[in-house]
């Protein structure tokens, strides 16, 4: 980015701030991204007290809005005015949900660029996203990183130029973690949100269905934890699954497991699959948005959502050895996203935004395609 003897500062707007993959690759992109000499300053619509201990555990101070709850799937313009006199002064607005960059879309100022990044496959809650909302936000933006299939039909169906879109980059930490010392040997292992759209029941499920299966570590917080507790007891595997709760490092658990499970319902870019790659498990995920395609050449093994059945055979396949993945393959995918590959990613992105001036949509020619993602590949 240019340089006048002041960093440049790019403003990150996060719709919401609690434990989860999303969150935890913005914190460290923020961290990542000092090596560049970027400064960033970290705005938030709404957050847990969960979600502030994570940033500030990682040295990350933040403001947060907090008005309305979760900001998530909100047009909130009241979040927007919240926003417009800390945007001031960006070299760069990024946002990231559909709230954050929906919000900074109507009080960024001329000539600043601002880049949204959508983590999810903008399944609005209850139904379809509705296409003039998202228009009054995209119309705004510079650059879209769509983390998935869905929310690049989305903002397509939208009306945003194919030019203007980009895969979604998000960093995955301790890619060369080593495992925690007690730990069960074999073992499977489930980390994410404690949320329908992340499946865990669905792995219970399949587990009930192998009662030879070695022990289960689920990682993780959220909204089912005490369903899922009731679940463990009803379905009699007490003795085989644990739930650990929040994990700031997932990976000294996933690291030397038999099988790491992705059983999502929903998932546009899976940050645990790809740390279970680089971390040489065996992954088998679900046939759900972007999931396949980051599974994809043998990396990993895909099933079909909602399929406690299939899901079990596949692991009951996994640990007989009866089925294999492309461990190789998979790490050499994965040690594409580490925190410093993709910190310098987007430094190379702000710096040829930055100071662009404001251009409306149709600008591109129709026939204009987007560039690779800058991502360094050993």
């Amino acid at each position: 980015m240019a340089m006048s003897g002041v960093m440049p500062l790019v403003v990150r707007v996060l719709a919401k701030l609690e434990p989860g993959g999303a969150q935890l690759s913005v914190l460290h992109v923020v961290r990542a991204l000092e090596a560049h000499q970027i400064r960033s300053r970290v705005l938030v619509g709404w957050a847990t007290p969960e979600g502030l201990a994570l940033a500030s555990g990682m040295g990350v101070e933040v403001e947060v809005y907090g008005a309305g709850g979760d900001q998530q799937w909100q047009a909130d313009p009241r979040f927007a005015r919240w926003l417009r006199p800390r945007l001031a002064g960006a070299s760069v607005v990024h946002a990231h949900m559909f709230g954050a960059w929906w919000a900074a879309s109507q009080v960024v100022e001329g000539g600043t660029a601002l880049v949204a990044s959508e983590h999810n496959a903008l399944a609005w809650p209850g139904g379809t996203a509705p296409l003039e909302l998202l228009r009054t936000g995209l119309r705004r933006v510079d650059r879209f990183y769509a983390h998935g299939p869905g929310a690049r039909r989305a903002v397509l169906a939208a009306g945003m130029p194919p030019a203007r879109i980009r895969s979604g980059l998000s960093p995955v930490a301790d890619l060369d973690g080593l495992p925690a010392a007690g730990l069960p040997s074999p073992r499977i292992v489930f980390a994410g949100r404690l949320h329908p759209e992340k499946g865990p029941d669905v792995l219970l499920e399949a587990l009930a269905l192998l009662p030879a299966a070695p022990p289960a570590l689920v990682l993780g917080d959220g909204p089912l934890r005490r369903a899922l507790a009731r679940q463990v007891r009803v379905l009699g595997l007490r003795d085989r699954v644990r739930l650990c709760g929040w994990a700031a490092r997932p990976a000294q658990s996933i690291a030397g497991a038999s099988l790491l499970v992705v059983p999502s319902r929903d998932e546009s870019w899976s940050q645990t699959a790809v740390l279970g790659m680089g971390l040489g498990v065996p992954v088998i995920g679900t046939d759900v948005d972007g999931l396949p395609d980051t599974l994809a050449d043998g990396r990993g093994i895909v099933v079909p959502s909602e399929d406690p059945v299939a899901l079990a055979a596949a692991i009951d396949d996994v640990l007989a050895g009866r089925r294999v993945t492309d461990l190789a393959g998979a790490r050499r995918y994965a040690m594409q996203f580490t925190p410093a590959r993709i910190a310098a990613a987007y430094a190379t992105t702000y710096g040829e935004l930055e100071g662009i001036p404001e251009r409306p949509w149709g600008d591109e020619r129709d026939d204009e395609e987007p560039a690779a993602a800058a991502v360094p590949v050993a």
